[in-house]
């Protein structure tokens, strides 16, 4: 048992098992690594230093794990791109065609199950509704499907996993909802993102309560929807040279593309999103992080330049559902770039420039927020609560508070008092706030305002 050895010995088999995780990196690598280090341990013991000392300057030393899986990416480059794509040499319990092979069969049930519906004449003309309630459920299933199968879920625990979705859209589908209401359209905004968490239930294992695994989670997602994004635009172009090439021969594909090509692909993208995202895993450099050393000063700037042009115009916020929505997704990207640049940062670096920028990014979203919270309250009272504004004001106030907090920790951390740990274990366990909220909305919401 690894804890029954010298600390010495638990550490090494620790760094191990973190360093083999790495795709790029086979197990004769992890063994040279592992030798390397060993022997600058003793070099540094040598010395002078202790063993947990020894452990810590060996492991700076020789590299974080994604340094290590560039290094070993460029010296091994034909492993690693037939290793993205075939899994040829990738060490896991799974063989690596059978998961590519889950993948496409999943992707493909997704592509089917938004079809099955016109079996039954509840086609995309006319039953928006119908599909709008029933989004989640045509493919966050088989995601999850993929992830607890990816974790090793047992099957107690897998089927425990799909049971929300059965619950929530026997909720839905049954709730007497008026046409066109706003319940329907808060509870179909809300409803994937309450299901969100149970799929990063299945994409941690069930282990939720480790601070790191939520933390790979955000990232998976943020991965995950640049990802989408890319194969989206990618799709956007094939349907564009579809529908110009078949008019060259006087055929008309743009029917096939709107029922057929779009809400397929569409479905269908997610799992292979997430596949691409599990396989380039610690292989190559996550873009996420990337994306936030470009975006944070561009949203800094913006959210500056709003603020003065609404002090200097003496303008308030209109708070008309669509523009609610807009700064609602503004301040969720704030909160994006800072979770994002927590990933990526080295835990052990002072605090620098981009800190600062980041807590005048979060300072100033926290601002909007209350300039927005102040307008919404002042509309409620004048008119009364209805499904958008109370929605609104909880989904604002569930920023503010981490927003507010948010702010304060970075602040500490700015000044020496805190580690920047504090905030990434405040934002990972705050997750389940915004789930826990948008499940209200979805399932609570119809029954308060009756369906409305």
């Amino acid at each position: 048992m690894i804890d029954a050895q010298e600390p010495l010995e638990r550490q090494i088999a620790e760094w191990r098992t973190y360093v083999a995780r790495g795709t790029a990196i086979a197990s004769s690598d992890v063994e040279e690594l592992e030798g390397h280090l060993r022997d600058h341990i003793d070099s540094l013991r040598s010395v002078g230093l202790d063993s947990e000392e020894a452990f810590l300057v060996a492991v700076k030393r020789i590299g974080s794990l994604s340094a290590l899986s560039r290094e070993f990416a460029r010296e091994h480059s034909d492993r690693l791109w037939r290793q993205l794509v075939l899994g040829t040499e990738k060490l896991d319990a799974k063989p690596v065609w059978r998961e590519t092979l889950l993948v496409l069969l999943l992707a493909v049930a997704g592509a089917i199950a938004i079809k099955i519906p016109e079996l039954f004449g509840i086609g995309f003309d006319g039953n928006e509704s119908f599909y709008a309630r029933n989004l989640s459920f045509f493919v966050l299933p088989f995601l999850t499907i993929y992830l607890a199968w990816k974790r090793g879920i047992g099957t107690a625990s897998f089927l425990g996993l799909l049971l929300p979705f059965v619950a929530t859209a026997l909720v839905v589908n049954l709730y007497p909802f008026a046409a066109e209401g706003h319940t329907l359209y808060l509870s179909a905004i809300h409803l994937p993102i309450a299901l969100w968490l149970v799929v990063g239930l299945g994409y941690v294992g069930l282990a939720w309560r480790g601070s790191a695994e939520r933390m790979n989670f955000i990232r998976f997602s943020g991965e995950l929807f640049i990802y989408y994004v890319l194969i989206a635009l990618g799709g956007g172009v094939l349907s564009a040279f579809t529908v110009a090439m078949f008019q060259a021969i006087g055929v008309d594909a743009e029917p096939f593309i709107g029922h057929w090509l779009v809400p397929c692909g569409a479905m269908g993208a997610v799992l292979v999103g997430a596949w691409l995202v599990e396989a380039k895993q610690a292989v190559i450099e996550n873009m996420a992080p990337v994306l936030t050393r470009i975006f944070t000063p561009l949203f800094t700037l913006v959210l500056l330049a709003f603020l003065v042009t609404m002090v200097w115009t003496s303008r308030g916020i209109d708070v008309e559902r669509e523009v609610l929505i807009g700064f609602d997704l503004l301040l969720v990207v704030v909160l994006g770039l800072l979770v994002y640049s927590i990933s990526a940062r080295d835990r052990s670096a002072p605090p620098g420039f981009f800190d600062v920028l980041q807590l005048v990014l979060v300072v100033s979203a926290l601002i909007v927020d209350v300039v927005a919270l102040a307008a919404m309250m002042s509309r409620i009272s004048e008119f009364g609560f209805t499904p958008n504004r109370t929605a609104a004001l909880g989904e604002n106030l569930i920023l503010l508070a981490n927003l507010g907090w948010s702010a304060w920790l970075y602040m500490r951390f700015i000044r020496g008092q805190a580690a920047i740990d504090e905030l990434e274990r405040w934002q990972t366990s705050y997750l389940p706030v915004y789930a826990i909220w948008a499940l209200v909305v979805a399932a609570l919401f119809p029954l308060i305002f009756r369906f409305a």
